[in-house]
C-alpha cells in the first residue's frame, strides 16, 4: 500500500498545483468581461471573440479545478444521509461511489471526449459566430479536466482503502486553518494590541 500512497500524494500535489493556478482564470474572465462591457458601452464596439474567450476561461476553471475540488472534499455530497453513519461506513460509501459512479463516468467521457477533441483539432473547427475563435482548445479541456478528476478519484480511493486498513488518518477530515479573511483580521487585531501597548 505504501507505493500507492506515494502515487496518491503525487496526484494530490498535481491537482493542488493546478487548482492554485486555475483560480487566476476566474480573475482573467472577470477582467475580460468588464473590459468588454466598457468598450461596448463607451466605444460602441464588441466582438464575439471577447465573449467566447470568457466562456473558454470559465470552462477551463470549472473543468481543470474538478480534481482540486474533489481533493478538498468540496464536491456535492449526500451528507444529510451518509453523515449519520459511522466513519467506516462513510468510507465504504465513498469507495462504492468512486468505483461505481465516478470512474465509469470519467472513463466514458474520456472515451467520447478524446475523439471529439481530435476531430475538432484536425478539422481546425471554428465557432459559427462572426469573429469567433477556434474550438479545439476548449474541446481539449474536456478530456483534460475529466482525466484530472479521474486521477484524483484514484487518489481518493487509495486513501479511503488505506484508512479502512488502519494505515492513515481520516482523509476526509479537514485541517482547521484560518481563511485569508481570518488571517487578516488576526493581523489587524495583533497590530492594534501592539499599538495600545
Amino acid at each position: 500500500m505504501s507505493p500507492l500512497l506515494k502515487l496518491s500524494a503525487l496526484i494530490d500535489g498535481l491537482n493542488r498545483f493546478i487548482g492554485r493556478w486555475v483560480i487566476w482564470l476566474v480573475l482573467a474572465s472577470t477582467v475580460i468581461s468588464a473590459v468588454n462591457a466598457i468598450v461596448r458601452k463607451v466605444f460602441n464596439y464588441s466582438s464575439n471573440a471577447f465573449l467566447e474567450v470568457q466562456w473558454y476561461l470559465f470552462a477551463a476553471s470549472f473543468l481543470l479545478a474538478a480534481g482540486y475540488t474533489l481533493l478538498n472534499n468540496e464536491h456535492v455530497r449526500i451528507d444529510v444521509i451518509v453523515g449519520r453513519f459511522s466513519k467506516r461506513v462513510q468510507m465504504w460509501v465513498d469507495v462504492f461511489g468512486f468505483v461505481v459512479f465516478l470512474m465509469p463516468v470519467c472513463l466514458t467521457i474520456l472515451y467520447l471526449g478524446i475523439p471529439f477533441f481530435l476531430q475538432g483539432y484536425h478539422s481546425n473547427e471554428m465557432s459559427s459566430n462572426a469573429g469567433g475563435l477556434i474550438l479545439w482548445p476548449v474541446y481539449a479541456l474536456i478530456p483534460l479536466g475529466f482525466g484530472l478528476l479521474m486521477l484524483q478519484g484514484i487518489s481518493e480511493l487509495i486513501k479511503r482503502l488505506a484508512f479502512l486498513q488502519g494505515l492513515i488518518e481520516d482523509p476526509t477530515k479537514k485541517a482547521v486553518a484560518m481563511t485569508a479573511e481570518e488571517e487578516l483580521a488576526e493581523a489587524i487585531r495583533q497590530q492594534a494590541e501592539k499599538s495600545k501597548a
